[in-house]
């Protein structure tokens, strides 16, 4: 079974993040069945969605996976077009942005506080480092839609409130699977229609 997209996309802001969930494996599932305590150990969750909160892709890895190599992997597979790519920290890299570029997309990455112009071949990255300097970082969130990454941390929220923050079976195939059924559910939930939301004032 394969990740359900309820809808046609065209083009989209992708945002990218992870969580991690925890897992009770074969050996800890085991000693906990004869009287031992068990250790249980967690994977990383990475998600892929479109400023609606439709998960468009879904990848199950082991924690210490890095989060940029598996971004590369979503823009490079997306289904229909990305506008923008965005993503925390975690992604700043120079792969993100060749995938991203080379898909027409635009990187919505906040580089390191330390970073320095002067990356070849990094343009895009260099620009984002020159206007953070001028305008500061928080005013350059505003204005290049940043705060469109807090959906996928909403995603995650959605995720372990709904379906739980740890992964029941035992095995990599049974807990990708697990996953993905999950990320099926949530998407089917937000075809039916999501909560509006309003700002109220006091």
């Amino acid at each position: 079974m394969s990740l359900r997209v309820p809808k046609k996309l065209g083009r989209i802001d992708l945002v990218i993040d992870s969580s991690g969930l925890a897992i009770f494996g074969e050996g800890e599932w085991a000693a906990a069945k004869h009287g031992g305590k068990g250790i249980r150990g967690w994977k990383k969750l990475h998600l892929g969605g479109d400023s609606d909160g439709v998960i468009v892709g879904k990848r199950l890895t082991d924690a210490s996976v890095d989060d940029g190599s598996v971004g590369v992997d979503f823009v490079d597979g997306v289904p229909g077009k990305a506008r923008r790519v965005i993503g925390d920290g975690a992604y700043d890299s120079r792969a993100l942005y060749d995938a991203a570029i080379s898909r027409g997309a635009k990187v919505v990455v906040p580089p390191i506080k330390t970073a320095q112009t002067g990356c070849r071949g990094c343009r895009a990255r260099d620009r984002i480092v020159r206007r953070i300097r001028k305008v500061g970082r928080r005013q350059w969130k505003k204005e290049s839609g940043y705060h469109q990454q807090a959906r996928a941390e909403n995603t995650f929220m959605r995720f372990k409130r709904i379906l739980g923050d740890r992964l029941h079976a035992r095995d990599a195939d049974g807990q990708s699977v697990e996953a993905r059924l999950a990320c099926n559910i949530l998407n089917r939930m937000t075809e039916l229609g999501m909560p509006a939301s309003y700002a109220v004032r006091m």
